[in-house]
């Protein structure tokens, strides 16, 4: 018998219906806290349906798409979990829906609506524009490609190589653990 679409399901019922491991759907609860399984006795996990949407989204930025976690955490925090929902269910008008809305709240003030001074600087425009990596938005002068004979990488050059050292780095502590 199967179940409603508004049931709860367990830990393997949500590793099998997305093929895969339980430990890893474990390591996602301490890396995405937007995952929470309600836990009854003796720690048993029984997720919501949107925990599954959002695991579903997580699971295509990382295996399909080859984010890192850190890349993906950093989608969650400026875009939302209904963002990667959209993502993980293929939904890409509400992808861009929610992408246009939000490059519409940053749209830039009128010089009368600039501030002054360091004073001032808590009012109007970022002073950095956040990165919008997905989709190739918000590009600055010193993103994106770089001549071959440049001695220097791209802003999107530097953070992909930081979450790659972290990503080492975090491996390395996890063998150190093991030995």
């Amino acid at each position: 018998m199967d179940k409603s679409p508004d049931a709860f399901r367990t830990i393997s019922e949500v590793a099998e219906d997305l093929d895969l491991p339980q430990h890893v759907l474990r390591f996602w609860e301490t890396r995405f806290n937007q995952i929470k399984p309600m836990k009854r006795g003796g720690g048993r996990r029984y997720y919501r349906p949107q925990d599954v949407e959002l695991i579903k989204g997580i699971r295509h930025m990382l295996y399909d798409q080859g984010y890192t976690i850190k890349g993906v955490q950093k989608l969650l925090r400026e875009n939302g979990n209904h963002f990667l929902v959209a993502i993980g269910n293929g939904d890409m008008a509400a992808v861009e829906a929610i992408a246009q809305r939000r490059q519409a709240d940053q749209v830039p003030l009128t010089a009368a609506a600039q501030p002054r001074g360091d004073e001032d600087a808590l009012v109007g425009q970022p002073k950095v524009k956040p990165s919008r990596r997905f989709f190739g938005l918000g590009k600055g002068d010193d993103e994106g490609p770089v001549q071959p004979d440049s001695s220097k990488l791209s802003r999107d050059n530097r953070a992909l190589l930081q979450e790659a050292l972290f990503d080492l780095l975090e491996c390395k502590r996890l063998l150190d653990q093991v030995r």
